[in-house]
């Protein structure tokens, strides 16, 4: 039975997974708002895409980027967000559930 996920969980996870200059820059309340996105973005697709996964990639960094700066939550670079993104990926691997 794979373990099931856990937004608390997950944000850990993410934050042990960054490099400490991230750490300083994305609070907690910062990661479960890029999660909430994240969803978001899939949830407007129906959670599936046709599109390959290096464009689909591409359109969820820019996505999350434009969101959170319209909500001023702050202004983030592709490179972190994918770090983000990354780590997200691992821990979805943990539980055999991606």
């Amino acid at each position: 039975m794979a373990a099931e996920y856990d937004d608390e969980v997950a944000v850990q996870f993410i934050s042990n997974q960054l490099p400490a200059e991230l750490k300083e820059k994305f609070a907690t309340d910062d990661l479960y708002y890029i999660l909430d996105v994240v969803c978001d973005f899939y949830e407007k697709r129906d959670w599936l895409s046709d599109d390959d996964d290096e464009k689909e990639a591409a359109e969820l960094v820019k996505f999350v980027i434009k969101q959170a700066a319209k909500d001023g939550i702050g202004t983030f670079t592709e490179d972190e967000i994918r770090l983000i993104l990354a780590a997200e990926d691992a821990y979805a691997d943990t539980l055999d559930i991606s």
